[in-house]
């Protein structure tokens, strides 16, 4: 029986993810105001119209020095699956969701504790259940200690208001 190999992230994968954290928090709290001043529709219309513009911006921009690496990329990954062109629709609730709870007393740190929360939880579950063709994986006492964590910590800043947030 072959030990399998534990690839460790590089500091630059840990800077991309906790950067990742960071343009989610700004984002959130953007949708949240948009949200605030004409609705959770118009927040994701306005989100999604500037995302779209600034997407085709940047597609104009490397779409010469990106072409060959993208055709090389679909030539290996084969064909997309159905699910995969949900994720625009997943977006706009997302940001529905998220301008609506900003501006309900849950306010932005309570918002994004408990979304932290939803994310591990989904993502517990795809692993174990192989959702999304993602390959099954055996939780373990870390994945408990973790949900324990996060709980806890969501449940601080909500009831306690230790984000700031009473």
């Amino acid at each position: 029986m072959t030990t399998p190999v534990v690839q460790r992230p590089s500091p630059l994968h840990l800077l991309a993810a906790f950067g990742s954290g960071g343009v989610l928090t700004m984002a959130v709290f953007i949708n949240g105001e948009a949200g605030r001043y004409g609705g959770p529709l118009f927040s994701s219309w306005l989100a999604h119209g500037v995302g779209t513009l600034v997407a085709g911006l940047i597609i104009a921009l490397l779409w010469r020095s990106q072409r060959r690496e993208a055709a090389l990329a679909r030539a290996s990954a084969g064909r997309v699956p159905p699910w995969a062109y949900l994720g625009g629709g997943v977006g706009a609730v997302t940001v529905m969701l998220t301008s609506e709870a900003v501006n309900s007393p849950l306010a932005l740190a309570g918002t994004l504790a408990l979304g932290l929360a939803g994310q591990f939880a989904l993502s517990l579950a795809a692993d174990f259940w192989g959702l999304l063709g993602l390959p099954k994986r055996r939780l373990d006492l870390r994945d408990a200690g973790a949900v324990v964590l996060i709980a806890t910590g969501s449940l601080l800043i909500i009831l306690f208001g230790l984000g700031g947030t009473a």
